[in-house]
């Protein structure tokens, strides 16, 4: 198969599985429409990362198809973004889904959940499909674009790009839920709302600089 209609293949189905992911999301959480709380499904770290890594294999594909200048440098501004920030959102997502369930599900409030148990009520958590769109695909489908069908990037535009996008997205998402959360009384993720704001502080510098630094790695070890 040529490599053009291998990138077309994958940018392609990377923004269908994507949009399959953000068009099945829950209308509702803790029995509250998501249309009524501040902020709406956007509060969340994994539908912004969503957003950004589906515009940039929009980006790819129209780039498959347009020769442009502009197309190109837009995609490989949004991969530098996309990509580190998918990355944090699936191994923090993955990591406590699977060790810590109750530290990144909402629990509904009228369920009685045991001290001693770390179980999650069962209608809290996606369907696996929408589960894989939305924390999976977008960090496996980036990951794949860039280290076959891109250039890496120069040393100093991999440090200093990464660290100032990263910087700016952290900065960004760490003022907007403490705001969204001013207004809806709680975060969207458990491990925020049970911490206090200086170790919620802590959590968005380590989130920040693992992506920067994620970046910098893979762009490290791409061949």
């Amino acid at each position: 198969m040529p490599v053009r209609l291998r990138a077309v293949l994958l940018h392609a189905t990377a923004v269908s599985v994507m949009t399959y992911g953000y068009i099945n999301l829950p209308d509702m959480i803790l029995n509250i429409r998501m249309s009524e709380m501040k902020g709406g499904h956007f509060q969340f770290l994994t539908i912004q990362g969503l957003a950004l890594a589906w515009m940039t294999m929009v980006l790819s594909l129209a780039g498959d198809f347009i020769p442009s200048r502009f197309l190109r440098n837009a995609k490989r501004i949004g991969l530098m973004l996309a990509l580190p920030l998918s990355i944090v959102i699936s191994t923090i997502y993955w990591n406590l889904l699977l060790f810590m369930p109750h530290m990144i599900i909402m629990s509904d409030p009228e369920a009685t959940t045991p001290t001693s148990s770390d179980r999650v009520p069962e209608p809290a958590r996606l369907p696996l499909s929408v589960d894989l769109a939305l924390h999976a695909a977008p960090a496996v489908s980036m990951f794949i674009d860039f280290y076959f069908f891109e250039r890496r990037y120069s040393k100093s535009v991999s440090r200093w790009g990464s660290i100032v996008l990263a910087a700016l997205a952290g900065s960004w998402y760490s003022w907007w839920v403490e705001h969204c959360a001013s207004y809806n009384g709680f975060f969207p993720y458990p491990f925020l709302t049970e911490n206090p704001f200086n170790i919620r502080v802590l959590i968005y510098a380590a989130a920040t600089a693992f992506a920067a630094v994620s970046f910098m790695v893979l762009n490290a070890l791409h061949p």
